[in-house]
C-alpha cells in the first residue's frame, strides 16, 4: 500500500503472490512480534530478549506490520498486548530463509510428502505464506511471509541476529484509532515503510509454494 503523490488516499498496488515486503536497510531487516508485558517490556528495555523468553520453542517473525496488527488483534489478544519491532541482521534473516522449509507440503517443490517430511525435521526455520492485511485487516492477494524459528535459528535470532527491540504498541494502537475513524490516510502514513526484501531466486525458489 502507498499514498499517491497527488493527495492523500491511500492505494493497493499490486504485488508478486511470493515477495518479502519489510522496512529494511543495507545491513537489517525488521520483523514483528507480540508479547505479554512480562517478555516485552524487558526485551525492549535492554534490547535483547530476556531469560524467560523460551530458546527451546518455535517463534515466528514477521516483516509486515499489518500481517502482526491481524495476528495480535491490534495488540489486544492475550498474551500479545505488547508489540514488539525486531531489528535483525540481514545476513541472520537470510540464513534463516536458506535454511527454511515450507510448512506444507508443496507439489513440483518437495519431490513426494515423504520427503517434504524429512526435510521438515531437518530443518531449523520453516515459512509459511499467509494473506497479506490492508488496513481493515482484510485479506489481499498477495502474500505475507511468516518465518518460523526454531533449535539453533531461535538461539541464533535471540543471541546473536539481535541488533535492537523497539516497543511499537502505541504506533499500533494509534494506527488502530484512526482505521476505526476511517481516517485511512494518515493511518497509511504512520505505517513502516515496508519495501520489497532484495531476495535474489536463490534465496526463495524452496520456498514458494
Amino acid at each position: 500500500m502507498k499514498r499517491t503523490d497527488t493527495d492523500d488516499t491511500l492505494v493497493v498496488t499490486a504485488a508478486p503472490t511470493y515477495q518479502i515486503r519489510a522496512l529494511h536497510t543495507a545491513s537489517t531487516v525488521t520483523v514483528y512480534q507480540a508479547y505479554a508485558p512480562e517478555i516485552a517490556s524487558p526485551a525492549a528495555r535492554n534490547g535483547r530478549f530476556p531469560a524467560a523468553w523460551k530458546r527451546d520453542r518455535m517463534t515466528w517473525i514477521k516483516p509486515s506490520f499489518l500481517w502482526m496488527m491481524y495476528r495480535c488483534g491490534w495488540a489486544t489478544k492475550e498474551g500479545q498486548e505488547r508489540v514488539l519491532a525486531v531489528e535483525i541482521t540481514r545476513e541472520g534473516f537470510e540464513w534463516a530463509l536458506r535454511h527454511a522449509c515450507l510448512s506444507h507440503y508443496a507439489r513440483g517443490v518437495h519431490a513426494d510428502q515423504a520427503a517434504w517430511k524429512r526435510e521438515l525435521r531437518r530443518a531449523p526455520a520453516r515459512v509459511q505464506w499467509d494473506p497479506e492485511r490492508d488496513l481493515h485487516l482484510n485479506p489481499l492477494p498477495h502474500r505475507s511471509l511468516q518465518l518460523g524459528l526454531a533449535g539453533d535459528a531461535a538461539r541464533l535470532y535471540a543471541d546473536e541476529w539481535t541488533v535492537s527491540i523497539a516497543d511499537v504498541t502505541e504506533r499500533a494502537r494509534a494506527v488502530h484509532t484512526l482505521v476505526r475513524e476511517n481516517d485511512l490516510a494518515a493511518a497509511g502514513r504512520l505505517l513502516p515503510a515496508e519495501q520489497p526484501y532484495p531476495a535474489g531466486g536463490e534465496l526463495l525458489a524452496h520456498l514458494r509454494a
